[in-house]
């Protein structure tokens, strides 16, 4: 190389021939970097989405379970609840068992009173665990919360109505226990 100084045209026409032919491949490459960087915000917003999927999903899994929780925690005590149902039907026996001029009579008083104590206890905890009884005589029939296991024939009650409760139905907290076996009156003749 010579270090003869250049003419400045020379110069000139050499930085217009090298900005030109970098001009071209460089519009060449701009479109490929521009569609390259619109792939990857298509790739973007997909993965934005599939997260929010995702979350989404979580959340709702999330709350599922923490309603399966509580249901878990209220009704935990039904399978128990059942079981000494059949003890609330037992005192409720026994009461009923001992004949009214019989309650009076000084040693049967002191049964009867033991008895009836022990029975509102016990319902005393049905109440705080959200167990309750329900009515049945004289409502219509409701198969989500009696059995009919008679028709009676019945001139007084409409047909459909339940005239005699055989066993008390329960409810826990605002689900079905034990539904209550009842009869059911039926048009007389």
């Amino acid at each position: 190389m010579t270090d003869e100084p250049k003419d400045e045209n020379q110069t000139l026409a050499a930085d217009q021939a090298e900005a030109a032919a970098t001009e071209a491949p460089a519009t060449g490459a701009e479109d490929e970097a521009a569609a390259r960087i619109a792939a990857l915000e298509e790739e973007l917003a997909a993965a934005k989405q599939e997260t929010l999927y995702a979350l989404a999903d979580t959340q709702n899994v999330r709350r599922r379970l923490e309603k399966d929780l509580a249901d878990t925690r209220a009704y935990a005590a039904t399978g128990f609840a059942r079981d000494i149902l059949s003890v609330a039907d037992n005192l409720a026996r026994a009461l009923d068992s001992i004949p009214a001029d019989q309650r009076d009579v000084e040693p049967m008083k002191s049964l009867v009173l033991g008895i009836e104590a022990t029975a509102k206890e016990l319902e005393s905890v049905f109440r705080n665990n959200g167990i309750e009884k329900f009515t049945s005589l004289g409502e219509p029939l409701d198969p989500n919360r009696h059995q009919a296991m008679v028709e009676i024939p019945s001139a007084d009650a409409e047909p459909g109505t339940i005239v005699q409760e055989m066993q008390a139905g329960y409810m826990i907290k605002d689900r079905l226990l034990r539904p209550a076996l009842v009869g059911v009156a039926k048009a007389a003749g």
